[in-house]
């Protein structure tokens, strides 16, 4: 879905972006509503240069988040150019990219940095730049803290040695990107906190904001959640920076017989809406979603900051139907909320290329195996109205679609 100019609809004598027929609707002030025609094979849906950035009111992004080095242990090798091009093709504007501090220290000593090491960084920075991606550096093992094992030798929400250590790499990577504009670039301090309740968690990542400012005042940071990035954090409001929710709940539908969750194999196969009652009593269905997902979100967003969502997906042992039913719920509540999102991961277990899912029939694309479902759903999802002054819509979208959807469809 996508919006062009009256004019523009018939300049190449009433075709889509993708060179067919597309359908659509004239709206008020010269623009309309185009949605791609579900036979077009996948082609670019080229994105608009990237919306200014700030802590109060993030854009709409989505996109992908990208694993290259987010372990050293077992998920290191170079960040591929393809993936941003490839990414920025098919109409996506952000990438996530989940780091692991070891990757750049001295011979396992972190308070020596490897200038050498952020090679591969940097240059995934200025892909970004080159294909108007936002990208986003994220501390997925921090010195001090990581929600995966192994364990730190020290805890970061303890040790003050180990938070002026956090701090002095964080310093590091405000100094090197200073100068790439926050509708470019953003970091995100912790990859979801645990173990800490929300006072200590907030004076810690005051620790970070301060050095990281103390290099680039205006820096756009972001925050996960506490106790996984699921819980909205008030006492970090004062610091100015966004935060960041995620998109794994039910956790027995989204992570259904990942081997690294102790049990998931001995879970009921999950469905969706989910046959099990909830808590509360009421159908874990779009409508509890947004209850329990969004709903103590919001409440936040109007007390100060911005909210986006920078972890969701499904594993690839949920059933497909389930899969795609579940993430057309979630994608909608996020529209309806404003919220950008990223998938995890792009290509892999989660994403929509060389997910190695059974139930699923492939189609060869650009060297992988494509689940063309999976992607058209997120495309329908990925795109908001983009006025002439570069302000989403939302609420046109709903109009739109719900205009839409009353009248005959007629083929331009």
């Amino acid at each position: 879905m996508s919006w062009l100019r009256r004019e523009d609809c018939f300049a190449d004598g009433g075709l889509s972006s993708t060179g067919g027929p597309c359908w659509g609707l004239f709206l008020s002030a010269g623009w309309f509503l185009t949605f791609a025609h579900p036979a077009q094979a996948v082609e670019s849906l080229p994105t608009s240069k990237l919306p200014d950035a700030t802590w109060k009111k993030l854009p709409f992004w989505r996109g992908f988040n990208l694993l290259n080095q987010y372990s050293k242990d077992w998920s290191r090798r170079p960040f591929a150019g393809d993936d941003f091009r490839l990414i920025h093709r098919l109409g996506f504007n952000f990438v996530r990219l989940p780091l692991d501090y070891r990757i750049w220290i001295r011979e396992d000593n972190w308070n020596e940095i490897d200038e050498k090491a952020f090679r591969e960084i940097d240059q995934a920075v200025e892909w970004g730049s080159k294909y108007d991606i936002h990208i986003c550096l994220n501390f997925h093992r921090a010195p001090g803290y990581c929600i995966n094992p192994p364990a730190e030798k020290e805890s970061l929400w303890v040790s003050e040695e180990t938070q002026k250590v956090c701090a002095k790499h964080w310093a590091y990577f405000s100094k090197r990107y200073k100068g790439h504009p926050n509708r470019d670039l953003s970091f995100d301090l912790f990859n979801e906190p645990t173990g800490a309740d929300n006072a200590t968690y907030a004076r810690v990542a005051a620790i970070m904001c301060e050095a990281i400012r103390s290099e680039d005042s205006d820096r756009l940071i972001i925050c996960d959640g506490n106790e996984a990035g699921t819980i909205p954090v008030e006492e970090l409001i004062p610091l100015q920076v966004a935060q960041s929710t995620r998109g794994y709940k039910p956790f027995n539908l989204t992570h259904y017989r990942a081997p690294w969750v102790k049990g998931s194999d001995h879970w009921p196969a999950p469905s969706w809406p989910m046959s099990a009652l909830g808590a509360n009593g009421s159908l874990l269905d779009a409508a509890w979603h947004w209850k329990e997902c969004v709903v103590p979100w919001k409440a936040l967003e109007e007390k100060g900051g911005g909210v986006m969502v920078g972890e969701w997906g499904v594993y690839n042992q949920t059933p497909h139907d389930v899969t795609m039913r579940f993430a057309e719920a979630v994608l909608s509540n996020w529209q309806k909320a404003g919220w950008g999102w990223a998938l995890w991961n792009f290509s892999g277990d989660f994403g929509p290329l060389d997910s190695k899912r059974e139930d699923v029939a492939y189609e060869d694309w650009e060297g992988h195996q494509l689940d063309r479902p999976m992607l058209e759903l997120l495309r329908t999802f990925g795109k908001p109205v983009i006025l002439s002054s570069g302000v989403s819509r939302l609420e046109d979208i709903e109009r739109a679609v719900e205009l839409f959807e009353g009248l005959p469809t007629c083929l331009l």
